[in-house]
């Protein structure tokens, strides 16, 4: 059935059978129906489906450092340094996931294949760890440890992991910008829908989290391994059926073929003219009509930036001979939307590089601070707290914050600036995301101090030695969740704006891979620190028995080095310029939002 015209006002009728603006299509390829795809019913799917896999994940991850350090009989700083490597990994996975999407399956058929890896990676460490790696029976918990194990099953065990680790992050970049896909952005109700989706989708993420890092932490702390697997494997299942059940009500983009090469090609072509002549302005450039389709993305505006790029598109005299002949290479000649759109990411590297430092700060929560907490006086009455659990505190605040910022404070600042309707812009949000990592590093390093008072230096295990109650970690979970907010949020409301309609899941990605690297700069300068701090004989500053050593410092010098990455983010984000695309209909530009810090 064929869609309905948009009205010269730029309205649609107000018909079951009017069509998208920004050029989905449904399940059958065909221009996707507003009231009958997309929208909350297959938001909330997605949503769900998000909740049940984050289960599944940190299911896994929220106590891999004490599985590493029980089960397979590693050392703190190692442990911590496995964590840390695998869970980049996870995001590093996200660019391949975010390639496939883009250039060649569709976001759907890309989020379907990396889920059911990510099943299959689950039921394999369920099976490995209860076959194999949970021997003698009932052992890895605190009092009994595990044996020695063979190469074999130690090899099996990391290759299920990293399974999880492919299909896991095959699947994050994917799903959020799937899930933003269900919204149009050229209707103004979509609109602001989409801009609160990714509030909730992040939130979805942290409630999935809340299980895992509560019940099933518990029954992992106690040793209890092969339950939270299987339970974590349950939940995983549920949501690739959850997800394939709302097939029929999705909406769709097509992919546009490999975006590396349309990058490789401006930069060729660019090369080949570095001595041409160029005119002032960008009237004259090649600019390519393109044919009206359902799936034709919008047009990127002119820009006078990185004006060595423009030469890609400047028609040369030997482009016109080509022309006449019916010639035309793309490694010589290229439209000007495609030169925009690698301006746009070259735009996107610094601000994206300066949010690296802030994963290292990030990361802390699943490795030392699950150690510091261990350390700690873990005991209320005869009940035992898990020390993964303390994350509960960081999920908390995620959920306070995320109702705070939507429901006061962006809303008073819209009002305070009165031309401004978004409120904070997605740079601004950022910037406070790092302030309070700051002080979180700070809260973390002041307890650590504390902790360290009330310690018994001689603990051989560490284990609860302090008397210090790990409910003093409250504050930096609390700090840490608050961040998030500002930070990861404004990550993907960010990265998927600016980024060219072709591009969204490496949009979603660069937020995964900037997590990816801050864990393994986070490997890194744990190795560094350990190397310059035991020398002489010292025992370090994160030695395997935390009482004699100076966690206090390290979470100080990430405090150093995140306010230094502060400095350098709001020079970046004052150079950065927005994106401008050639909507639909006619729009303001600055509806928007302004991006100046």
């Amino acid at each position: 059935m064929a869609c309905l015209e948009v009205s010269k006002q730029g309205k649609f009728k107000e018909d079951e059978d009017a069509c998208t603006l920004d050029g989905t299509v449904d399940m059958h390829g065909q221009p996707a129906i507003r009231a009958k795809s997309g929208r909350w019913v297959a938001g909330i799917i997605i949503l769900v489906n998000q909740g049940l896999a984050t289960l599944a994940f940190f299911g896994v991850g929220v106590n891999l450092v004490l599985y590493l350090t029980r089960v397979l009989q590693q050392d703190n700083a190692t442990a911590a340094n496995n964590v840390s490597k695998w869970t980049g990994t996870v995001y590093i996975f996200s660019l391949v996931g975010a390639f496939l999407s883009d250039s060649y399956w569709g976001r759907y058929k890309t989020c379907a294949i990396f889920q059911l890896i990510f099943v299959t990676g689950l039921i394999s460490l369920s099976l490995s760890s209860q076959l194999f790696l949970l021997k003698p029976e009932g052992c890895g918990s605190q009092e009994d440890p595990c044996g020695t194990h063979s190469k074999l099953h130690v090899w099996l065990f990391y290759l299920s992991i990293y399974l999880i680790a492919l299909g896991n992050g095959g699947y994050q970049p994917n799903i959020a910008t799937f899930g933003a896909d269900q919204f149009d952005e050229e209707d103004n109700k979509e609109g602001h829908s989409k801009v609160a989706f990714f509030s909730y989708f992040y939130l979805a993420m942290n409630l999935g989290s809340l299980f895992s890092n509560t019940i099933l932490g518990y029954f992992e702390d106690e040793g209890v391994w092969a339950i939270g697997f299987w339970a974590s494997t349950a939940s995983a299942f549920a949501a690739l059926v959850l997800f394939l059940g709302g097939t029929a009500r999705y909406r769709h983009f097509k992919p546009n073929g490999n975006p590396l090469s349309r990058f490789c090609q401006v930069l060729v072509a660019a090369m080949k003219k570095c001595r041409a002549e160029m005119p002032q302005g960008g009237d004259d450039l090649y600019d390519e009509a393109k044919k009206e389709s359902s799936n034709s993305n919008r047009k990127i505006l002119y820009t006078h930036g990185f004006k060595f790029l423009d030469r890609a598109a400047y028609i040369s005299s030997r482009d016109l001979d080509h022309q006449k002949q019916g010639i035309c290479s793309p490694w010589r000649l290229c439209p000007i939307s495609q030169v925009e759109e690698v301006k746009c990411i070259l735009r996107l590297l610094p601000i994206w590089l300066c949010t690296i430092l802030y994963s290292v700060v990030f990361t802390q929560m699943a490795s030392l601070f699950v150690e510091q907490g261990a350390a700690m006086k873990t005991t209320v009455s005869n009940f035992k707290i898990p020390p993964a659990s303390m994350s509960s505190f960081d999920i908390l605040s995620v959920a306070v914050f995320i109702f705070f910022y939507r429901r006061i404070l962006d809303p008073v600042v819209a009002r305070i600036r009165k031309s401004d309707a978004k409120g904070l812009t997605e740079l601004q949000r950022m910037g406070i995301g790092l302030v309070i990592a700051v002080l979180a590093m700070l809260s973390a390093g002041i307890v650590e101090c504390y902790r360290l008072k009330y310690a018994d230096k001689e603990c051989p295990h560490c284990e609860g030695s302090s008397s210090l109650s790990i409910f003093w970690q409250i504050p930096q979970y609390a700090c840490i969740g608050a961040s998030e907010v500002f930070m990861y949020v404004g990550q993907l409301e960010f990265f998927n704006a600016q980024t060219p309609d072709g591009l969204k899941s490496f949009g979603s990605a660069l937020c995964m891979t900037s997590i990816s690297l801050g864990n393994y700069f986070s490997s890194f300068l744990v190795s560094v620190v350990m190397k310059i701090s035991t020398e002489d004989d010292m025992p370090g500053w994160i030695p395997g028995n935390l009482n004699k050593g100076h966690l206090d410092r390290f979470y100080f010098l990430l405090a150093v080095l995140t306010s230094i990455d502060l400095i350098v983010y709001i020079a970046s984000a004052k150079w950065y310029k927005s994106i401008k695309f050639e909507g639909r209909f006619e729009a303001n530009d600055d509806e928007q939002g302004n991006f100046k810090v």
